[in-house]
């Protein structure tokens, strides 16, 4: 069995610039867009899944009820990404030694892009401290970390931001070239939203 490797949804986010309701609860495709992203994590069946909540908690926890996942709140969400990414990550188990960062508001991207990920991880000649998806030249999303190498500092991260400003430093990224155009699209409006139904 290969080691499993665990996936951390980051779900916790006001969502601000998306207006007055909760964003990952709005419908796409008859389903709350936290759900898409979520259902992705647990059908690629690679390891624990844990999903940070934090606005809107409890109608996010609703969203996501029936699903083999961990839930986990975020009392300091309101002080950015960092917190609920470092939450997440501290929610694994200690013997998971990567982990999927995957966004709620990320509704097209599917359980065979997180496999392919996991695959480039495992595969490396030399084990990297993270795997990014690459589309049209641009890092996309979910990224993997490698939490062992990577551990001091995402334990320093703070802010609205996620494990960028550290990979873009080092140079044992594993830049993976993908098909899917899912891993540059992020839901933040509601015309942005309308445009993916």
């Amino acid at each position: 069995m290969p080691e499993p490797i665990g996936t951390v949804l980051l779900a916790a986010g006001r969502g601000t610039r998306f207006g007055v309701s909760p964003k990952l609860l709005s419908l796409l495709d008859g389903k709350p867009l936290v759900r898409h992203a979520a259902e992705a994590a647990v059908a690629a069946d690679l390891g624990p899944v844990v999903a940070v909540l934090g606005h809107a908690a409890e109608a996010v926890r609703g969203a996501l009820a029936g699903l083999p996942l961990t839930l986990v709140e975020n009392p300091d969400y309101t002080d950015g990404l960092s917190t609920s990414l470092r939450a997440g990550l501290e929610a694994l188990p200690e013997r998971v030694a990567a982990a999927l960062v995957v966004l709620g508001d990320m509704p097209r991207i599917g359980p065979g892009l997180l496999v392919h990920l996991a695959e480039a991880f495992r595969s490396a000649s030399v084990t990297p401290s993270a795997v990014v998806p690459v589309r049209d030249g641009q890092r996309g999303n979910p990224v993997l970390l490698n939490r062992r190498l990577l551990a001091p500092g995402l334990a320093t991260l703070t802010g609205d931001r996620g494990a960028g400003p550290l990979l873009a430093r080092r140079d044992d990224v594993v830049e993976l070239s993908v098909d899917e155009a899912g891993v540059l699209i992020d839901v933040d409006t509601p015309a942005a939203l309308a445009g993916l139904t």
